[in-house]
């Protein structure tokens, strides 16, 4: 697995690297290709806070935690502990999706865009759209941690928005 660690606000010494990079490295065992795979790590501290946000874009799907804790270590080992529960929960469901083809991989690209309008852009995704199923865009937000996510629906070849609505159930936008 190759490592992209970054820090805002703090240093990431030769100590916390390799801390994160053995962490992570537990997940090895769940990828097939591990030379293919990249984690993100960003480490962000705010007051007495450390926040560190994990995302791994795998082939077919992609995995994203993020955890803050008073203590570094501590927000590692949650956010970790947290991938490694999200990969075994969906581990059947995964495996199902992929033996049919169904999930195509997408990759995002990040970029900070700032404008000097009445109004910033703090941030910006670009998503490739594959198309997939309604069954496979609720894994995948769920996956995320999202409480919404754009998709490509593979039956009405449309764009939808799938959000989670404040009652707990689904909805979907879908464009014309």
């Amino acid at each position: 697995m190759k490592y992209n660690i970054r820090g805002e606000k703090v240093e990431i010494t030769s100590a916390i690297r390799s801390y994160i990079e053995d962490k992570i490295g537990k997940l090895d065992k769940y990828f097939d290709d591990t030379e293919s795979v990249n984690a993100n790590v960003v480490i962000k501290v705010r007051g007495n806070e450390q926040k560190i946000e994990i995302t791994i874009p795998a082939m077919h799907y992609t995995l994203r935690s993020e955890e803050a804790h008073s203590d570094l270590y501590a927000a590692i080992d949650l956010t970790v502990d947290k991938l490694e529960r999200q990969i075994r929960k969906n581990k059947t469901k995964i495996n199902s999706k992929i033996k049919r083809n169904v999930i195509q991989s997408f990759e995002t690209n990040l970029e900070d865009n700032f404008e000097d309008d009445h109004f910033e852009v703090l941030k910006r995704k670009q998503v490739d759209m594959k198309p997939m199923d309604e069954e496979e865009a609720l894994l995948q937000m769920e996956m995320l941690g999202h409480t919404f996510f754009v998709f490509k629906n593979v039956d009405t070849d449309s764009v939808c928005v799938l959000y989670l609505r404040k009652d707990g159930n689904y909805g979907i936008i879908e464009t014309n």
